[in-house]
């Protein structure tokens, strides 16, 4: 999967926002989120957030987006974009100490400025379109409490984005003979989860 990944479409199709958060470009997170895309090849455009390629600044705390709705660093803006324009927001990444990987986390805490344009000046719906969303997870253990905990620290970013959890896929065990002992069962779930948010677009 290549970082910025555009599936051309017409100006009808729906927008699937990718944030994918692992180093690894053909590894076990890749492949969950290519099961996950296959039910909308043809159906819906796809774009996708490398967090390690695209290497986000984290917030800084400089309160800019409390006065105005904008953010100090531009390196978000183009992101920001495609958070207004999404349908569908996924999320891929793997676990790391019981938490996103720290590019991936850096994205999400500059969300940030959605939460001052709610609370601070005053703006109810800082994104006003709604969007679906999808978590996709996978985990080198075989007990599943990071994947938990990451769709905890989610909730608040996504609350603010207009933005409402459909499902999470958990595929765990990946350290274990490459997870093959839960990998059809994890491919079935976000095949099932990609078809159930199809339906509502």
């Amino acid at each position: 999967m290549h970082a910025d990944a555009v599936r051309e479409g017409s100006p009808e199709q729906k927008l699937v926002l990718v944030f994918f958060g692992s180093p690894n470009q053909n590894g076990t997170t890749a492949a969950l989120l290519h099961e996950f895309l296959k039910p909308f090849e043809g159906f819906a455009r796809v774009e996708t957030v490398d967090a390690y390629e695209r290497n986000i600044a984290p917030c800084i705390a400089c309160n800019v987006c409390a006065g105005e709705e904008r953010c100090s660093q531009p390196d978000f803006d183009d992101i920001d974009a495609l958070i207004r324009a999404a349908d569908v927001i996924v999320v891929a990444t793997p676990v790391y100490n019981l938490s996103l990987p720290a590019p991936l986390k850096a994205i999400f805490d500059r969300t940030q400025r959605y939460f001052a344009a709610r609370f601070s000046l005053g703006i109810p719906n800082p994104v006003e379109k709604h969007k679906t969303a999808a978590l996709l997870v996978t985990c080198g253990s075989r007990d599943c409490e990071g994947a938990q905990i990451i769709s905890r620290q989610l909730k608040p970013a996504f609350s603010v984005i207009n933005t409402a959890m459909e499902d999470m896929v958990v595929w765990p065990g990946t350290d274990f003979d490459g997870g093959r002992e839960t990998l059809k069962k994890a491919q079935k779930s976000a095949r099932d989860l990609a078809l159930a948010i199809q339906c509502e677009l």
